[in-house]
């Protein structure tokens, strides 16, 4: 039994994590949260738990939770990344350039989504 235990546990440490783009789309105003993770089931699980315990970071999409319900809501992969195809170290830099076409595409600001615009250095 303690064998099989520790086969389990090492097949899930090589089972690779689903990696990606994701939105909280909210289906009565059509606004959406961008974001990418490296595990996209454990990102829905903690923004599903934070929005759900009143503790979200972003105010304006707890908010809106709170009005509408967790049933106005969709959680959405937008697009998955291969980690295998990518080089370790290259990873988080290809990951957050996926998220910047998505926000660039989406435009997820404002009135239409719940993203903050990236602020432009000043020079």
């Amino acid at each position: 039994m303690l064998d099989r235990r520790k086969e389990l546990k090492a097949l899930y440490k090589q089972t690779a994590l689903p990696t990606g783009i994701f939105q909280i789309k909210n289906q009565i105003n059509g606004k959406v949260f961008i974001g990418s993770s490296t595990n996209l089931n454990a990102i829905f699980n903690r923004h599903r738990f934070q929005l759900k315990m009143k503790s979200h970071k972003n105010a304006t999409l707890q908010k809106e939770w709170n009005q509408y319900g967790p049933e106005a809501y969709s959680f959405d992969v937008l697009e998955t990344l291969k980690p295998e195809a990518v080089p370790s170290e290259k990873l988080a830099e290809t990951l957050l350039a996926l998220e910047e076409k998505w926000l660039t595409a989406l435009k997820p600001y404002d009135e239409h989504g719940y993203n903050c615009p990236k602020e432009t250095p000043q020079v």
